[in-house]
């Protein structure tokens, strides 16, 4: 039995559905913005490209974990 998907990852499936964008687009554009800090990033989803702040938040979170 798979086990679920937990954490920001768990988000994904939804942020693809709802903003259009593969994950690997949104953490490309994550890793080339000139910003580097959580909330700076966080904040640019926000405002440049509607992000909820809980889809953001995940995936910022996602992509400056893995480095």
């Amino acid at each position: 039995m798979t086990e679920p998907v937990k954490g920001p990852a768990s988000y994904f499936p939804s942020i693809e559905k709802k903003y259009g964008r593969p994950i690997g687009e949104w953490q490309e554009m994550i890793r080339s913005s000139e910003l580097t800090k959580h909330m700076e990033l966080v904040n640019w989803l926000k405002s440049e490209h509607g992000m909820g702040h809980g889809h953001a938040n995940a995936l910022v979170a996602h992509t400056l974990k893995e480095g």
